[in-house]
């Protein structure tokens, strides 16, 4: 690796979204540090340009030692990619106590520690940035049954947009893509259409690029995509 490399690191990468993004950063010459939960079974592992270590977003210190392995492997950070989310198809009025913390410890505690640690290497980048990859259900209900999932997604995006005023001075950039379903398997498995028809990874890996070699005088607060034409989003 060179020291023009850019590094990014990326959680939930073991498939689907995360994957392609890892799949796509490689192309263009980043290096990548993948935040999964079985290690062992990362296809990227073999990759020179690659970092694989082991991540849970309920177990706080697996964040502070995948950060350490990946300043230790590469030196430097120049983008975050929070990923790693989980959906849990209850109404609010169906959710306990549990079902709470475990969506909201996943989907919002977890990227918001990882973005505190992360942050004194992202000042000291050119361009450092924070993507969260975050829903369309965190800007509207959709319905009943995803409410509980929603309102962890709102929350991940106030959590983009704080970020993003943190680094109004510093000029660490904070993005938040707000996609509607993606053909994942969680995605195919909540949409009632043919996966052809959805938003693909590749798509959203293609955005995610985009947004990570802007210049810090570019400054995108949120992108919100979906497979066919919504009303107002």
């Amino acid at each position: 690796m060179t020291v023009s490399n850019r590094v990014a690191m990326i959680s939930g990468a073991s498939r689907g979204i995360g994957a392609s993004i890892a799949e796509k950063l490689l192309s263009e010459g980043w290096s990548v540090s993948l935040g999964v939960r079985n290690p062992e079974a990362s296809v990227f592992n073999e990759n020179a340009n690659a970092l694989v270590c082991r991540f849970d977003a309920l177990d706080p210190e697996s964040e502070r030692s995948w950060m350490e392995e990946t300043i230790a492997r590469f030196g430097r950070l120049d983008g975050l990619v929070h990923n790693a989310g989980i959906m849990t198809p209850k109404t609010v009025l169906e959710a306990e106590d549990a079902d709470f913390d475990l969506i909201f410890n996943v989907n919002v505690k977890s990227p918001m520690r990882l973005s505190q640690l992360a942050w004194p290497y992202l000042e000291k980048a050119p361009n450092g940035r924070i993507v969260t990859l975050a829903s369309l259900s965190g800007k509207r209900v959709k319905s009943a049954g995803s409410g509980l999932y929603a309102m962890s997604k709102f929350a991940a995006v106030a959590l983009g947009h704080g970020l993003r005023q943190c680094g109004k001075e510093n000029g660490v950039r904070s993005t938040i893509i707000c996609p509607s379903f993606v053909a994942t398997d969680m995605g195919n498995a909540l949409a009632s259409c043919d996966s052809a028809e959805l938003t693909q990874p590749e798509d959203i890996a293609n955005i995610v690029h985009m947004v990570l070699e802007l210049p810090k005088t570019a400054s995108i607060a949120e992108i919100p995509v979906h497979y066919t034409v919504e009303d107002c989003y």
